[in-house]
């Protein structure tokens, strides 16, 4: 069933009265014939006032967090396996268009010893019932991009927090949507950036937090990955579900001329430098080359088996594009994405300042004037600045792994949160703004590389916001199960 947004608020009674009662600005749609985006530029002004202020926001404590998992492919399938390592984790429910999706995750259970869920399957619209069951505190998504949103949206109006997998938002519209409907139904929006807990990022991010940095001056990010295998991965079915992305998803997103994946290279990098919370983006100009490999391997892929015909002709991005953002304070940033080329896998991490120097990808090193720190010198500063968060889960989320452990720590930090009653590390406004370069990034290239405004989706609250110590690993007190190395409780105390 294919649905589209529009089509889903029309569809979605209780979510889309919700939605008009929030007072969201119009969305404007692109005329016949339009080929500046010119939309783009109106959806991004809101001149709404905070409802509340999500930033820093503690929801009531959860003794159980009862989690329902809408979307089980790769990514979903994988948190649910993450999620029974987690003590106070209850899975309630399970949502998917695929029987064998959910018969996948349930013998997950089955395998950690715990209770079946609630199966929902069914048509494209069958998560809103999962939503309004009355069985999840959290809503956890891995769904194909354009169903992101509007599962959060019937999340957060049926009482539930919700966690969405990057990126958040495809659109400037979706982007205001989730922040709105967050503040009026103080409910958490939390974008799943797992590489914001990768082991050097946290690293680097405790070493800015005390100093060694001194001022942060500029900072890199990219996702440049090869994804021809998972681009033409033939679905087996009629229907188009046994593939890796389900009815070709995400080939579909690739005729999309913007970074369609900007949040692995710049999450970690809002992080280190107080974005929303002391600084904000301010704009943005964009630039894209032209396609030298998309079209020409869906054409070859036609020659090799008729399935791909239907593909050819299509207009496709280009191999790579780049962002180019200043800060309010000043402060520069460098993403790049490419997803077409044949060249190594690269999640370029740099961070810059008037002390210090870091970089992951190619190389990983940290650097203080014009030498390299030497592996001594590394041992010492991992031995200085090791996040607390780490030394306490870090063994574990290697054990459980998840991009080697990433996954894991991002699950129990969202898990520990929610129990703690804890403020998130990533609330709305980061889902929001770090999404948002999406259709920024398509308004510049499709405009010459002009800049463009970044909307402040905090509404001025960046001036006072306060940076989350997620290196803390704030209330600690959440357990994990399972493992091998448990103790005589079948837990490891931490």
């Amino acid at each position: 069933m294919k649905t589209n947004r529009r089509q889903f608020f029309q569809l979605s009674g209780a979510a889309g009265a919700g939605l008009m009662a929030g007072g969201l600005s119009s969305c404007s749609q692109p005329e016949a014939g339009q080929s500046n985006l010119q939309y783009i530029k109106e959806e991004a002004i809101n001149t709404n006032p905070q409802h509340f202020n999500m930033c820093g926001y503690a929801a009531p404590k959860l003794d159980k967090v009862r989690v329902g998992f809408v979307g089980i492919g790769d990514r979903g399938s994988g948190a649910v396996k993450r999620m029974t390592y987690i003590d106070g984790v209850e899975i309630t429910a399970l949502c998917d268009i695929r029987q064998a999706a959910v018969d996948g995750a349930q013998k997950i259970l089955e395998e950690a010893e715990l209770p079946k869920a609630k199966e929902f399957v069914g048509d494209d619209l069958n998560f809103k019932a999962l939503c309004e069951s009355g069985l999840c505190d959290l809503v956890y998504t891995a769904t194909p991009w354009e169903w992101h949103v509007p599962v959060g949206l019937a999340a957060m109006e049926a009482g539930c927090h919700t966690a969405i997998e990057v990126s958040t938002a495809k659109t400037m519209e979706e982007c205001w949507q989730i922040v709105e409907t967050s503040e009026r139904t103080k409910k958490h929006c939390v974008i799943l950036e797992n590489c914001c807990y990768d082991f050097f990022e946290l690293l680097t991010l405790n070493m800015v937090r005390q100093g060694a940095f001194g001022d942060l001056v500029h900072g890199e990010g990219a996702y440049i990955h090869d994804l021809d295998y998972w681009h033409f991965n033939k679905p087996k079915d009629e229907e188009m579900t046994d593939g890796a992305y389900t009815k070709m998803w995400r080939l579909h997103e690739n005729k999309r001329k913007a970074n369609v994946y900007p949040t692995h290279g710049l999450g970690p990098i809002c992080q280190a430098m107080n974005i929303n919370r002391g600084d904000k983006m301010e704009y943005l100009t964009a630039m894209m080359g032209d396609d030298f490999t998309l079209k020409q391997r869906i054409a070859e892929k036609a020659k090799e088996d008729p399935f791909f015909e239907q593909f050819v002709g299509w207009d496709m991005r280009g191999n790579m594009d780049m962002q180019m953002i200043r800060t309010n304070k000043g402060k520069t940033i460098l993403i790049q994405h490419d997803i077409s080329s044949p060249r190594p896998y690269s999640r370029i991490h740099m961070l810059s300042g008037t002390k210090c120097f870091a970089q992951k990808w190619p190389l990983q090193h940290i650097a203080f004037g014009h030498e390299v720190a030497d592996e001594a010198k590394m041992e010492e500063l991992r031995e200085k600045y090791e996040p607390e968060i780490v030394k306490r889960v870090g063994e574990m989320a290697k054990q459980v792994g998840g991009h080697g452990g990433m996954d894991f720590i991002m699950d129990w930090r969202l898990i520990d949160c929610l129990r703690n009653g804890l403020p998130m590390d990533m609330d709305v406004y980061d889902a929001a703004a770090w999404s948002s370069i999406t259709p920024l990034s398509e308004w510049s290239i499709a405009n010459g590389s002009q800049p463009i405004e970044i909307p402040d989706f905090t509404r001025g609250a960046w001036k006072t916001n306060r940076p989350v110590e997620l290196t803390l690993a704030g209330g600690g007190t959440t357990k994990v199960r399972n493992l091998v190395n448990a103790d005589s409780e079948g837990q490891l105390s931490i």
